[in-house]
């Protein structure tokens, strides 16, 4: 009887401590140096345009008559959000050639070029219809999907230019628990295919990557730590700890 007695509480013992969670794999940008407290980080490139992409363009000028012509972006007084549903009948949508259609300008290629180049090539354009033009470039599909073990996966919109992948799984809600921070997942589209990139955000050595800003139609795959089969919280220990005790007291009463 002492014998089974013992495996029950090496079991109970052996099951609690593999469930646990250390501080370590928990805590955000470790170092195991003393470092400065100050981290200058990489400044990221600028977003290049892709094919499906969809591009508030507005081109305003002393005549009105002139503006609303180019006036793509159409808003009611109440300032109604865009909907991703909306946004190809608001907007000026990226072929599959990375081109759009502009009026006088014609067909503008557009993919693989940043917002601000965009920009400058349009008023350099329409310079020959319209001498004193400003042309406004805009994304509307800013948006990025968060998914894994994160406290509410989902597609969120970014709201500024510089969003760091700090900011965004704090749109989400944070890591959960049993997220592994040692190997998180960025599926980033270039020009020209799909970049993954895997880094940890425990090590302070983020802060100067180029991944640590998020950009549009990004993916951030939180992993689960290896080999996590249920939690905590949820796993039932005491009824399966009871049925093993029960199941040696028969054995010891059947002897």
């Amino acid at each position: 009887m002492m014998k089974y007695s013992l495996f029950v509480n090496t079991a109970a013992v052996l099951i609690l401590v593999s469930s646990c969670i250390t501080s370590k794999k928990l805590t955000y940008l470790q170092h195991e140096e003393i470092l400065s407290d100050t981290t200058f980080a990489n400044q990221p490139e600028d977003y290049k345009v892709q094919p499906f992409d969809n591009l508030y363009i507005r081109v305003a000028t002393p005549d009105p008559q002139w503006s609303d012509m180019f006036f793509t972006m159409q808003t009611n007084s109440s300032g109604t959000n865009i909907t991703e549903q909306s946004a190809d009948l608001i907007s000026y949508s990226v072929t599959i050639d990375g081109n759009i259609e502009m009026p006088f300008a014609g067909t503008f290629k557009v993919a693989g070029k940043s917002l601000r180049t965009i920009k400058t090539e349009l008023e350099t354009a329409l310079k020959a219809y319209v001498s004193d033009a400003s042309v406004t470039v805009k994304m509307i599909n800013n948006y990025i999907n968060i998914i894994g073990e994160v406290t509410s996966p989902g597609r969120y919109q970014i709201y500024k230019d510089r969003m760091t992948v700090f900011q965004a799984l704090a749109m989400a809600g944070d890591l959960g628990d049993y997220s592994d921070r040692m190997k998180v997942q960025i599926i980033r589209q270039i020009p020209g295919g799909t970049v993954v990139k895997e880094f940890s955000l425990t090590d302070r050595s983020i802060l100067t990557s180029e991944f640590l800003y998020v950009m549009p139609n990004d993916v951030i795959y939180a992993q689960p730590i290896h080999g996590r089969f249920f939690k905590m919280n949820s796993f039932p220990y005491g009824i399966i700890l009871s049925a093993i005790t029960t199941f040696i007291l028969l054995l010891n009463v059947i002897q």
